[in-house]
């Protein structure tokens, strides 16, 4: 098997989160699995429960992460946020890296969803990589005004080396 690196935007992402080894996760959006993979390596009693839209993320998680699957720590389905049911009623964390569902159009039933399982003390993170630094005021005023809508208390972080941007809504 050929083991997978990491990116920096991702390792950066996942560091300032400061996943727990009991958190519980919500991983909106696994893709290619490199964050479910970090983050399950830092979950001991927790768990995580990926999803996404695509079948090709789904696969590709479910392949990375196969050990974490084994274990029962990861959960991987393909889903999309709106139609989801959290299965567990606690979330301490809810991760999103590259997830437009936020700024592109009112999410404000998927939000509140989060807002329901995400228990007082957690916090919903929204990672954004900078590619385009024109769009990001928008990007950030956008998903900062949908997770404050929904009642989340909303704070920044910014990284120049990796450049991404977080969004981090606390309950």
């Amino acid at each position: 098997m050929v083991l997978q690196t990491i990116p920096a935007r991702i390792r950066w992402a996942v560091d300032l989160m400061e996943v727990r080894p009991a958190d519980h996760v919500l991983e909106i959006g696994c893709g290619a699995g490199a964050g479910a993979e970090l983050i399950c390596s830092r979950l001991e009693t927790g768990k995580l429960f990926a999803i996404d839209r695509s079948e090709s993320g789904v696969d590709r998680t479910k392949r990375r992460c196969a050990r974490f699957l084994e274990s029962g720590h990861l959960t991987v389905r393909q889903i999309d946020l709106a139609t989801l049911r959290v299965p567990v009623k606690r979330l301490h964390k809810v991760f999103a890296f590259n997830v437009n569902l936020f700024w592109v159009r009112d999410c404000a039933d998927e939000v509140a969803l989060l807002h329901e399982r995400v228990v007082p003390g957690g916090a919903v993170y929204l990672f954004y990589e900078v590619k385009f630094p024109e769009e990001m005021s928008t990007v950030i005023e956008k998903a900062s005004r949908s997770l404050a809508d929904g009642g989340f208390r909303v704070s920044v972080a910014e990284s120049k080396a990796p450049a991404v941007v977080g969004i981090i809504g606390r309950r």
